[in-house]
């Protein structure tokens, strides 16, 4: 993973503070260091963390490191994008996806457009 700095890494341990108490938006994306798919859309999740900085938060957790949060979220297959909102999950899409795609779903639940 690239050092973006508007890329939150996420952990078992800031789970809560960084994405379920989070005051706007989150994207999580669930990953693994092996997963093809997930090194796929790498570049992908960054620019959305570019595009929508200060208005969503974009995070990645790797469920090798971290495998209670990603059982506690059924995450089967990776990568496994999840959308929060006032700590809840509004929407869950599994596979590689384009980027339009992932901004859109940004621009509805941040009422904002990239």
């Amino acid at each position: 993973m690239a050092d973006n700095p508007n890329v939150v890494t996420l952990t078992d341990d800031n789970f809560e503070e960084e994405v379920l108490n989070a005051d706007q938006p989150v994207l999580v994306d669930f990953w693994a260091t092996w997963c093809g798919p997930c090194r796929q859309i790498a570049p992908i999740i960054e620019d959305l963390a570019d595009d929508f900085e200060g208005r969503a938060k974009v995070g990645k957790l790797d469920v090798d490191n971290n495998p209670k949060i990603a059982q506690e979220y059924g995450v089967r297959s990776i990568p496994t994008l999840l959308f929060f909102k006032n700590g809840d999950v509004e929407e869950q899409l599994v596979g590689a996806m384009g980027k339009s795609a992932l901004a859109k779903k940004l621009e509805a639940l941040s009422g904002q457009p990239a």
